[in-house]
């Protein structure tokens, strides 16, 4: 499995007045979408998120985003691992994820640009 790079997760109480900071920050335009109640910008290696406040607590969990080429890899990898799959693989508006947590229980998601099959 190839480890194409990470995202720093970064919860903003207003998306709105962070984007415009990491995008000039970064170079880049922000890629937004929302998912599951929540509104996501992909700018550079940051991933910001806004939302109420139950969702985000999840989200919190989760260490950082690791893109990798092939989600479904990456879960035979991290299965062979004795890593936890604790969700996923599933299509998201960017590719596919899967949430997994590493023997020492540190929760990682994992992230492809591949479209659902």
């Amino acid at each position: 499995m190839e480890i194409l790079g990470a995202s720093l997760r970064i919860c903003v109480d207003d998306l709105d007045t962070a984007v415009p900071f990491y995008e000039r920050l970064a170079g880049g335009r922000a890629l937004r979408f929302e998912r599951g109640g929540v509104q996501v910008a992909a700018v550079g290696c940051f991933l910001l998120m806004s939302g109420p406040e139950s969702e985000l607590e999840v989200l919190r969990k989760v260490a950082a985003t690791i893109a990798v080429q092939d989600v479904d890899e990456a879960h035979r990898v991290l299965t062979d691992l004795g890593a936890r799959i604790i969700a996923g693989p599933v299509p998201t508006p960017a590719g596919r994820n899967l949430l997994a947590a590493h023997p020492d229980g540190a929760v990682y998601e994992y992230v492809d640009r591949r479209p659902a099959a």
